[in-house]
């Protein structure tokens, strides 16, 4: 239980700083421009607000990217995170953007596997 508390309060860490973060940044950093898009809100609760709707959602995604697995995630998570605008990807995994790519395909999978053969 405290491994998921410390993933959910580095989740909702991250969420913090980013929403502090002002669309003018964009300019200092123009290295990473799809991140940080001139003159467009930096929305990362809009983008990621689905994943809190499915109980241990974050928590699995949060495990997958350490670990690079995905097979502990389940469907209905995968369901969510295929519905999330690919938009949203570059906010809510700006250190890893090979991440989503990975995650959709594995969720693409999961979420049309019958559920009595995954987890």
């Amino acid at each position: 239980m405290e491994n998921k508390s410390g993933a959910i309060l580095c989740v909702i860490l991250a969420m913090a700083i980013f929403l502090q973060v002002r669309p003018g940044l964009a300019q200092i950093l123009p290295h990473i421009p799809e991140i940080f898009p001139p003159g467009s809100p930096i929305d990362i609760v809009k983008c990621s607000s689905s994943l809190f709707n499915v109980q241990g959602c974050v928590q699995e995604i949060y495990n997958s990217i350490f670990s690079g697995q995905f097979a502990n995630i389940e469907a209905a998570c995968c369901k969510i995170f295929l519905a999330i605008d690919t938009n949203c990807w570059p906010r809510m995994f700006p250190l890893n953007p090979f991440f989503p790519p990975l995650l959709k395909n594995n969720c693409e999978r999961i979420a049309t596997t019958p559920s009595s053969t995954h987890k």
